[in-house]
């Protein structure tokens, strides 16, 4: 049995007081970091050859069911407001279609041939990468999509939570957090899924600062899509160039990215 669906080392959750509830998640949650350290090294490779494709026109498509599916959603969706990058950069696609961001789709996780389809509605092409996420490591929607990418000549990645699993046989650069038991047995929403959020966080977060998305420690390209945002941007132009805070929002109202009133700054005002 793999060791994300293996008991749960707690038993009779039911009888549990709340307290001790939370206790055994938390005391399970602070495994997650350390094992997702120990992957440290494959998650180097995979984002210096994810990084060497993007540089040359490529994109990532994440694929997943489930939690998996989802959280692959949320890291793509969240890429173009943070890095300024356009919405079909980074492609997040679940098993069952969007709405099973909401809703489950029952047995979507099963079809193999499903998610390459899903992809050529995006025009796929050689130049893509594509990353399988899949808790067990044999989800074969993941399975069945990541050997059609390698196939039409695509790299591939994963990201799994059990060790030897099918989805790392048919990856390039499999990373392997291996999470073990949840607290409530099988509920890979919990330890899974956060070893997951984190690793899918490191992966684009590295490859975009590779990309010149940031400068400094800033997301000097992030989109200005509310009042704190806008806020943040102001804060930051006045730390870079040193002008008042009327300046600085002129200037970003002008320009439209912090990246932007800078070099206009130091084009125009001969500093």
């Amino acid at each position: 049995m793999s060791g994300t669906e293996s008991s749960s080392r707690y038993n009779a959750l039911e009888k549990m007081p709340v307290g001790e509830i939370l206790k055994g998640m938390n005391t399970e949650d602070q495994s997650v970091p350390l094992v997702v350290e120990q992957a440290l090294p494959s998650i180097e490779k995979l984002v210096q050859a994810l990084t060497v494709r993007m540089k040359n026109g490529g994109r990532l498509f994440y694929i997943g069911a489930g939690t998996s599916g989802r959280l692959g959603v949320v890291d793509a969706s969240e890429c173009p407001p943070t890095f300024g990058v356009p919405f079909d950069l980074v492609i997040g696609i679940i098993a069952g279609g969007d709405s099973a961001i909401r809703k489950a789709v029952e047995f979507a996780e099963d079809d193999a041939e499903q998610a390459w389809k899903d992809m050529q509605a995006f025009n796929i092409n050689e130049k893509d990468f594509v990353i399988g996420i899949a808790a067990s490591g044999r989800t074969p929607y993941v399975i069945g999509g990541l050997e059609a990418a390698r196939k039409h000549g695509l790299q591939t990645g994963c990201v799994v939570c059990n060790l030897d699993s099918a989805v790392a046989k048919v990856s390039d650069f499999p990373v392997e957090v291996n999470t073990g038991p949840e607290f409530l047995t099988g509920s890979t929403r919990l330890k899974a899924g956060t070893a997951q959020k984190l690793v899918l966080n490191m992966i684009t977060t590295a490859v975009m600062i590779q990309l010149g998305k940031v400068k400094g420690n800033k997301m000097v390209d992030m989109q200005l899509s509310n009042h704190k945002l806008v806020k943040r941007g102001i804060g930051m132009i006045m730390e870079e160039i040193n002008v008042s805070e009327a300046e600085a929002e002129a200037l970003l109202t002008k320009e439209g990215s912090v990246r932007k009133a800078v070099e206009w700054y130091h084009k125009h005002a001969g500093h």
